[in-house]
């Protein structure tokens, strides 16, 4: 089946959706697409802290300091300086203006603003502590009023282009540009030809190529893998940030336990009872989360023990009652024997965001024509060498709007007959299907490679070994992809080999311990 559409989105989180809303207020012709059955299912959904929102006694210099300084320096001042100036107020203006979204209050009926490690301010606004769902069911609901079109179940394969995919020879003089996207679809197995005037990549980050993450199991770098392959510039590869409190237990995974209880008081402890941020940062338990993950993952190694503690029982002064503040936490905590008003949290690091990606400028251009990118999946050079607490809901938001206006400033046209000359998706002959369990095993090799020699801490000689691991993943993995029946396991496997390469030879490029990029000597 061939499709057409003004723009097609790729991905169904914040960012994503934000730019659909925008892109069909502005009349253009919008899919959303997902290869998840739930449209809600992303990193956005699980966000638990909350977002950067203007209050009466921050400034943008203020924040500016705060992104610069968890950021390392590296950050990108361009992208900065658009942040805090155009960030913030859109909270208001959106969210809580447009969209309707009612975060939570005090006693007195005022905003609550909390705060998280690296900010000087109480700045930050939160749904108790799920402000990542309650976005996400909201941000869908009001596309759907928008008229923006869902198309759930459907995994992106490859960008089209023209220089690789059209028929007509004259297309390999032209500049190279992105006239769609081949998905398949997970239900019926067959691969189906989308064709946009725009593509928006908005598939999030990487975490699942990692053995420890908080990220959902969709987090496959997909749209990284495909940008690289479609010859999008990706920057900043090697900067991985890692969660430092990720709840250690045998029945739950992947559930996160927000940087928020270090913001109300929480103290991160051994297995005696005794803290030890101190010893790594004067910020304390308030540290980067580099510096926060890389202590907790130190602090694990001398001891011997699988985790660390976090106590928010013994601290916690709010007017909000603790189990309300965190609600989430709270019962997930208690359907695994753990009442976080009594006794401390069994924590573990774990991968978290990917601060690299496709580069873009402040209007989600990336390096290739009619390619945009907004959100995790970017680059945008905002967060620099390590990610400021709940920077990246705002991050998305922003982005989402002001790539959605630069496309309908440019209104670009392809001419229908240059989409006649691509052709549609063909399977290998004799396509063969493949043991899950085969996918499943070198899924979970690469991500022991990724975590035991690409992580919180690295060597240069961990990194060779990653190197040389996955090369030989690769090529085994690139082999049986080209002669395999194709389905969603196979795409991400492809995927995340690709995705952990381009990490692995960016951290051995750069030789320097900066943000959460540390190289022991």
């Amino acid at each position: 089946m061939r499709h057409y559409y003004d723009a097609v989105v790729v991905g169904s989180g914040m960012a994503g959706l934000t730019c659909a809303i925008y892109l069909r207020k502005a009349g253009m012709h919008v899919l959303v697409m997902t290869k998840e059955e739930k449209l809600s299912e992303t990193n956005t959904y699980y966000a638990q802290g909350g977002i950067i929102a203007s209050c009466d006694d921050d400034s943008a210099a203020l924040l500016r300091s705060d992104l610069l300084r968890a950021g390392a320096g590296y950050n990108n001042l361009e992208a900065v300086d658009f942040f805090v100036r155009k960030g913030p107020p859109l909270v208001f203006e959106f969210l809580i203006g447009e969209v309707g979204i009612q975060f939570s209050r005090s006693e007195e009926g005022k905003i609550d603003y909390t705060e998280e490690a690296a900010h000087s301010k109480r700045r930050i606004v939160h749904y108790e502590d799920h402000t990542g769902d309650k976005i996400e069911d909201s941000l869908i609901t009001h596309a759907g009023k928008t008229g923006v079109e869902f198309l759930n179940g459907y995994t992106a394969i490859d960008l089209i282009s023209n220089n690789h995919h059209s028929r007509d020879p004259q297309e390999l003089y032209r500049e190279r540009e992105v006239m769609g996207v081949y998905a398949l679809n997970n239900k019926t197995g067959k691969t189906e030809t989308f064709f946009a005037e725009n593509v928006v990549l908005a598939t999030g980050g990487t975490g699942n190529l990692y053995y420890h993450t908080t990220n959902p199991v969709a987090a496959t770098g997909d749209g990284t893998s495909m940008a690289n392959r479609a010859g999008a510039d990706i920057i900043n590869s090697e900067f991985v940030q890692f969660h430092p409190t990720c709840l250690f237990h045998k029945d739950i995974k992947r559930f996160l336990i927000s940087e928020s209880l270090r913001g109300e008081g929480g103290r991160l402890k051994d297995h005696s009872g005794k803290e030890f941020m101190k010893a790594y940062s004067d910020m304390g338990d308030l540290a980067p989360r580099d510096v926060v993950s890389r202590a907790v993952y130190d602090m694990i190694c001398k001891t011997g023990k699988e985790y660390m503690l976090l106590d928010i029982a013994s601290y916690y002064n709010g007017s909000i009652p603790l189990e309300k503040r965190f609600s989430k936490i709270y019962s997930t905590c208690l359907k695994g024997g753990i009442d976080i008003t009594k006794e401390p949290i069994p924590i573990t690091p774990a991968a978290h965001y990917f601060c690299g990606g496709i580069k873009t400028d402040n209007t989600g251009k990336t390096s290739l024509k009619n390619l945009w990118a907004v959100g995790e999946v970017t680059c945008t050079g905002l967060h620099g060498a390590n990610r400021l607490a709940s920077a990246s809901l705002l991050e998305g938001l922003l982005w989402g709007k002001s790539t959605a206006e630069a496309i309908s400033a440019e209104r670009g046209k392809i001419e229908k007959k240059r989409f006649n000359n691509i052709p549609d998706w063909e399977d290998p002959p004799n396509a063969e299907e493949f043991d899950p369990l085969l996918i499943d095993q070198d899924m979970r090799a690469i991500q022991l490679t990724m975590w035991n020699y690409a992580g919180i801490i690295r060597t240069v000689r961990g990194l060779s070994r990653a190197e040389a691991d996955l090369e030989y993943y690769a090529h085994r993995i690139m082999k049986f992809y080209k002669s395999a029946k194709i389905n969603r396991q196979i795409i991400e496997l492809r995927n995340a080999v690709v995705s952990s390469q381009l990490i692995v030879s960016a951290a051995l490029r750069n030789t320097r311990s900066v943000g959460c990029h540390y190289i022991k000597t």
